[in-house]
């Protein structure tokens, strides 16, 4: 499918008309965690591809592993264990490679067929990520796994920048020959393959950069730099943050930077986001709407007189599986409810005041950070008002249309750029201008009320997990 959906989008640009001359680089972003078993002898059917048919028909039969492991895939409970094992433990995992172990991460996966199918291993003679299995289509050569897509394996040392020999021996001694070796995002692979040069009309010279995972290129494409973070406020919040000396957790993901190969990406989700927010807009408002819900969020002071709330209709991310609902006065003795107009603000305030102190948990450093805003809720000025207060950072939005593959473009005109000019992917942003829109700036006073409830949250978030546990 994936090959065909080659064919299928470059058929599509020849019947536009368009020039593949033009293109000096080529870069992409590939679901994360998702692998690809090429069979032996398929390297060789990669350089000598026709140009007269399609890449379906002359690659359908060089996958060992015909249906690819992809990041929705959760049956590797077993082989998580044996990594986290074999690393010793979960926190000694997240150390080496920036997470625990998660059963759609790549490593586990990997580890599954091994187990399972082992003759389709032994026919294997490279594994891509999805991301570096595109460039590889590109090149017509095997193309190496990126830093930054890698560090989403639970293989992949993301200090040393190379495989971890003890969590490649957990799973095979050969893998490492069979997954190449990992270079920076902003790498150059080699030129593209004569097959599109003679097919379509792309310059010899047309440089394959690295292709990356869709959350590393979600950053680029979003014009992260130093200082930075990112806010998704979706069905569920995702926070991106631009980290130079991270603190490993178990909780939330570190990866080497795909655009700072020297710097860090983390990332923490929230699986209680927007649509959380909206439980509790059609509990506690008499219309169900967004203009009540503001009015009773701004009729409320900041910091909500001291009373902190924790919502989690859903099965929580972080913390982990926690479940239900706590409420706490300004005493942080618990309650059974809040008003109206209290539970609105407390739902804000406590999931800010929850992204907050997880993103300081992973060595965020909050002085003179700006914080860029995306997603629906991303045009509620209210809400965007109260994340500025909490973090005490300026809030800005910006027009963000498909990010992942807007980064993976400016990638590939970095990776050509840095050769000739060696200019840092930041400063480049910064020459081109591009700017965000500011929509909210922390409220004088607001920094001192919310340094004291992110302590007494953090306090009362292991409180609310001892109380979770006790019902379980």
């Amino acid at each position: 499918m994936w090959v065909e959906a080659v064919d299928v989008i470059l058929g599509k640009l020849v019947n536009s008309k368009f020039d593949f001359s033009k293109i000096k680089a080529i870069s992409g972003s590939g679901q994360q965690h998702g692998s690809v078993f090429w069979k032996n002898g398929s390297g060789e059917m990669l350089k000598n591809l026709n140009p007269k048919h399609s890449l379906k028909s002359q690659l359908e039969d060089s996958f060992s592993v015909p249906d690819s492991p992809i990041w929705m895939d959760s049956s590797t409970s077993e082989q998580c264990i044996k990594l986290e094992l074999a690393a010793g433990g979960a926190q000694a995992l997240a150390d080496i490679t920036g997470s625990k172990a998660y059963e759609r991460f790549t490593g586990n996966q990997i580890l599954k067929v091994i187990e399972n199918a082992p003759n389709a291993y032994k026919d294997t003679e490279r594994i891509s990520l999805v991301s570096s299995f595109g460039a590889t289509l590109f090149c017509g050569a095997y193309c190496e796994i990126d830093e930054s897509d890698g560090s989403g394996m639970n293989l992949f040392n993301i200090k040393t920048r190379a495989w971890e020999p003890k969590l490649i021996d957990a799973c095979s001694k050969d893998l490492a020959d069979k997954l190449g070796n990992p270079v920076p995002s902003v790498s150059i692979q080699g030129s593209i393959s004569l097959y599109f040069v003679n097919k379509y009309g792309f310059v010899p010279s047309c440089q394959i950069v690295s292709f990356t995972g869709d959350n590393p290129a979600s950053l680029a494409g979003m014009r992260l730099m130093e200082s930075d973070i990112a806010v998704s406020l979706g069905s569920s919040d995702v926070v991106f943050l631009w980290l130079e000396d991270p603190i490993m957790k178990t909780e939330g993901h570190v990866f080497v930077n795909p655009v700072d190969t020297s710097a860090y990406m983390a990332l923490l989700c929230f699986k209680n986001g927007s649509l959380t927010r909206e439980f509790v807009r059609d509990r506690h408002t008499d219309n169900k709407s967004w203009t009540e819900f503001e009015q009773l969020l701004n009729s409320q002071p900041i910091g909500n007189n001291g009373n902190i709330g924790f919502y989690f209709p859903i099965a929580e991310i972080i913390p982990g599986n926690v479940e239900g609902f706590y409420y706490f006065d300004s005493s942080d003795m618990p309650v059974q409810d809040f008003s109206p107009a209290e539970h609105v603000r407390a739902i804000i305030e406590s999931q800010f005041l929850s992204r907050r102190i997880h993103a300081e948990n992973m060595g965020f450093n909050l002085d003179g950070c700006r914080i860029l805003a995306t997603g629906g809720a991303s045009n509620n000025s209210a809400i965007l008002q109260v994340m500025s207060d909490i973090f005490n950072a300026p809030v800005y939005t910006q027009e963000v249309a498909n990010s992942a593959s807007l980064g993976a473009a400016m990638i590939a005109m970095h990776a050509v750029k840095v050769t000739t000019d060696e200019i840092p992917y930041t400063y480049r942003l910064k020459k081109k201008g591009l700017q965000f829109q500011r929509v909210a700036s922390p409220t004088p006073g607001s920094k001192e009320i919310y340094d004291i409830m992110a302590k007494r949250y953090r306090n009362l978030e292991k409180q609310v997990i001892q109380m979770h546990s006790s019902k379980s």
